[in-house]
């Protein structure tokens, strides 16, 4: 359990509270078909939607930053992804139990990612589940992102709460080294898009198979 009383729980975006694969994974395979090249399925971008443009691009057409020709194919995807993106995009089973258990108990919430605010801002802005969230925090927020600890401490200071005082949830290995350079308690979020990796070298002081499974850690049972 978290051994403190928590004031805010901060979460990550992608791969923690919404599954965004769908979204990411069709604006990259538009790209494809749009080249007349077979589509793929969405088991071959899954795993790399933590990574967005560089993991689609990777897996679309097996290029990387250093591609000359990945700039412009990363703009081409980014506004393929603008046009699509609330369309397949879903929230995790549990997330907004969850959320709904957190604001009954007076806690506030909110998001920080590293996908830029021109994605971020529309994207929380469409789906009802970020209503009562009290900040969002994108990827360009602040000078730094993620696995920096700007990110945070701006969320942080938006909400009027101490850094100690908060919870930084999240599926990936930065989320873990964010928060903890924030001096913020870290929870591992292991039912996004991990696959096999092995959370446990990361360092987190929890770690959550399910989105309910937070409360637990946080001493509060679930709403019936």
């Amino acid at each position: 359990m978290i051994a403190h009383e928590v004031k805010a729980v901060l979460f990550d975006l992608d791969g923690t509270l919404i599954d965004s694969a769908p979204d990411l994974g069709a604006a990259a395979d538009k790209m494809r078909t749009d080249r007349g090249l077979p589509s793929l399925p969405l088991d071959k971008y899954r795993p790399m939607a933590g990574a967005g443009a560089r993991g689609m691009l990777g897996v679309a057409f097996g290029i990387t930053p250093d591609d000359a020709d990945f700039a412009p194919l990363r703009e081409e995807f980014f506004r393929n992804y603008e046009a699509c993106m609330t369309q397949r995009t879903y929230v995790f089973d549990g997330v907004k139990q969850l959320i709904d258990c957190l604001v009954d108990q007076g806690l506030s919430w909110g998001v920080v990612t590293n996908k830029s605010m021109r994605f971020a801002a529309p994207l929380t802005r469409g789906m009802p589940l970020f209503a009562s969230a009290r900040t969002v925090i994108g990827g360009d927020s602040t000078p730094h992102a993620k696995p920096h600890p700007a990110p945070l401490l701006e969320a942080a200071r938006q909400l009027s709460v101490r850094p100690i005082d908060c919870v930084y949830v999240g599926d990936d290995l930065r989320d873990v080294q964010a928060g903890r350079a924030a001096g913020m308690a870290t929870v591992a979020a292991t039912y996004g898009y991990l696959g096999s990796v092995d959370v446990a070298q990361w360092g987190a002081d929890s770690h959550i198979a399910t989105p309910l499974a937070l409360l637990s850690l946080l001493k509060f049972r679930a709403l019936a």
